[in-house]
């Protein structure tokens, strides 16, 4: 046997005890030996250089440094998915999905929603190359060197799987592991973590991969996304993939119809507490992947999934003052300061009240006993009160009626929920706040710079407003608190860097009240410009897709007032990019301007992804479900039969990938 030979087969050899062991939980050698072979395995390839392999199991071991950790753009959106509570939540879903399938009869697959850190995991002719956070949903950072010491995720898979592809999973920390990593903790007088949910987390993100692959991190597999059309079902996918190597838990079942979902739901409420992680409810999912493909999406959830939320756990203690929070819009959030109680998993100290209102329809009062549970258990929130143990001396709360931090008078508009404070440029938190959503990854993403360096920055008198970033330089900086040399000059470089972010992203950091990333996107793409849109009125805005009154008079607002238009003005002196560049516009063309087209069905020459993305160069409006506002369908081979029942119903033409590449040249 060559020496090449003899790694190969140790290779082979030690991924297949790593997927016995972490995977079936069936070891067939001691740990001793495996040691040794994995030895052997390092000196052959540290004495041959020349057959390295980034997935050799001698890589899980760690030792790569990541300074920073870049962000990747996901190639396939990864979608939150809608919550539901209750039975009669899921009937609705089902009504929904029936009526645009034209079906009675839907086969469903039940999963349980595992608590951990979403991942998406890249491999290509079935090696593994990338793994990304799900970050937005749009873009996460890449941790590859960290995902590769996860020894239950296998480095190549078998050829009979799909060749290119995505695994989509949730890193978790087991719970015996969690705690014996706190064991280990206060044994060295250091401070025990919250909850195996953020310490998996924080494990992606920790600069020393060696440190990721002593922590006893899994990652649980629920969803294969490939254009490739091997299996047509869900659950097909996900027993193939755990057949190849995947860690694909057991637990996912088939349904026909929804009681026997139900039947699913309510086993596992009561038999998660048996299971070796955390649970927080169950995911039902459309099983037949072209039904999946009719039902598409929403803007911020797939229609053919939804997630059932078990019920939040609650406690009660006591409400032991009110303080009042100040947003970077101006908006006051009232805050409940509690005694310290435990709470799914965490220390409670503080939860949100919401609003005046929330606070007059519970009648929440200093010192009473309330009881609190997490939204979605995530957020702590005050459900209700214990009027019971109410003091006798206990007063109405009243609302604060001056800002807490300048003092200035609230505000409150018709129909707001919110109070404000109006005093936009005077009021540290606002400054502060607008800043930080200006460095914030999703808006400049300037890379150096934090919040607390804009908190000491403003408070030093260097910087009032985002604008004034790009006037600071080293020599200024260097002299700040905690500060050293080479840290100043990264910031700096990092505030330069930004003028290349594209206008799309400039303009959801600018934090015009009401528009977000989605609606970002959308102005940028329409008005090409921050001088048209600024100029624009408020018919010109509203006849933007999904701009409504709101949302319009919020930009008109921003627009005539004299400090934003100067800040504009600093920044394109700056080089900042507020206008879509040349290069974006290069491919763009109006060909399809006005026109909304469904795309259904199997194509040959582009991907689903790339069909729509050529749409909206073109103009034109992607929609998931036919209306009569459709102006076109683009259908490849097995198009949906509902869709093209509909389709010839409303005399919807109806394109071949041919005829659409024809049309678009």
């Amino acid at each position: 046997m060559t020496i090449q030979q003899n790694i190969q087969a140790l290779r082979e050899e030690l991924n297949q005890h790593n997927y016995n062991y972490y995977v079936l939980d069936n070891a067939t050698i001691s740990d001793y030996d495996f040691d040794i072979k994995l030895k052997e395995l390092i000196q052959l390839e540290t004495e041959n250089p020349q057959f390295f392999d980034a997935n050799s199991p001698s890589q899980r071991v760690g030792g790569e440094i990541t300074k920073n950790f870049e962000t990747i753009t996901h190639k396939n959106r990864m979608y939150s998915l809608d919550n539901s509570y209750s039975k009669d939540d899921l009937l609705d879903w089902e009504k929904r999905i029936q009526k645009m399938l034209g079906v009675d009869e839907i086969e469903y697959t039940c999963e349980l929603k595992y608590d951990g850190a979403s991942i998406n995991l890249s491999f290509e002719k079935g090696k593994f190359i990338k793994a990304v956070t799900r970050g937005d949903g749009f873009q996460g950072d890449e941790v590859t060197a960290n995902i590769r010491t996860i020894k239950s995720i296998p480095l190549s898979v078998s050829a009979d799987f799909v060749h290119n592809f995505e695994m989509r999973g949730e890193i978790i920390l087991p719970i015996d592991g969690f705690n014996k990593m706190n064991e280990d903790r206060l044994k060295n007088g250091e401070e025990a973590y919250k909850n195996p949910r953020n310490t998996a987390s924080g494990s992606l993100k920790l600069q020393d991969s060696a440190e990721v692959a002593n922590r006893p991190l899994d990652c649980l597999l629920y969803q294969v996304v490939t254009d490739e059309r091997k299996y047509k079902t869900h659950f097909e996918n996900l027993e193939t993939a755990r057949n190849v190597g995947f860690k694909v838990p057991d637990t996912i079942t088939l349904t026909k119809t929804i009681d026997a979902v139900f039947d699913f739901v309510n086993y596992w409420d009561i038999k998660r507490h048996d299971l070796p992680y955390e649970t927080d409810g169950v995911v039902i999912k459309v099983n037949n992947l072209q039904q999946q493909e009719e039902l598409g999406y929403t803007s911020k959830a797939p229609r053919w999934a939804i997630a059932y939320k078990f019920k939040a756990e609650q406690v009660s203690t006591v409400l032991n003052e009110i303080t009042y929070q100040v947003g970077r819009t101006g908006a006051i959030t009232p805050v409940a300061n509690l005694e310290p109680v435990q709470l799914a998993g965490t220390i409670v100290k503080r939860a949100s009240l919401h609003n005046a209102d929330q606070i007059e329809k519970l009648d929440i009062r200093i010192n009473d006993t309330v009881f609190v549970e997490k939204g979605g258990e995530i957020i702590p929130k005050i459900i209700a009160v214990d009027l019971s143990k109410r003091p006798d001396n206990s007063e109405p709360t009243i609302y604060a009626t001056n800002c807490p931090e300048c003092n200035t008078e609230l505000v409150r508009s018709e129909g707001d929920a919110k109070h404000y404070c109006p005093n936009e440029f005077g009021c540290a938190p606002q400054i502060t706040g607008r800043i930080q959503h200006f460095i914030s990854r999703k808006a400049m993403d300037i890379d150096g710079l934090g919040g607390e360096t804009v908190d000491l920055l403003r408070k030093e008198g260097l910087i009032q407003n985002y604008a004034d970033l790009y006037d600071l330089t080293a020599e200024q900086v260097i002299p700040l608190e905690r500060m050293a040399e080479k840290s100043a000059q990264n910031m700096i470089a990092g505030i330069e860097k930004s003028k290349e972010i594209p206008f799309e992203k400039v303009l959801f950091a600018l934090g015009i009240r009401f528009v977000g990333e989605t609606v970002a996107k959308k102005l940028a793409k329409h008005f090409k410009s921050i001088d048209k849109l600024m100029t624009a009125d408020l018919e010109t805005l509203i006849s933007v897709d999904e701009i409504g009154d709101r949302i319009a008079q919020s930009i008109i607002d921003f627009s005539n007032d004299l400090g934003n238009i100067q800040l504009i003005d600093r920044l394109k002196l700056h080089g900042v990019q507020l206008e879509v560049s040349a290069e974006s516009l290069e491919n763009q063309t109006d060909k399809l301007a006005g026109k909304v087209f469904v795309v259904s069905g199997v194509f040959h020459q582009m991907t689903r992804n790339e069909l729509k993305k050529a749409i909206e160069d073109n103009g034109g409006k992607v929609s998931s479900s036919i209306s009569k506002k459709t102006s076109f369908i683009v259908a490849g081979d097995n198009m949906g039969p509902s869709k093209l029942t509909k389709a010839e119903s409303l005399e919807i033409p109806i394109l071949s990938e041919q005829n659409f590449i024809d049309i678009i040249g």
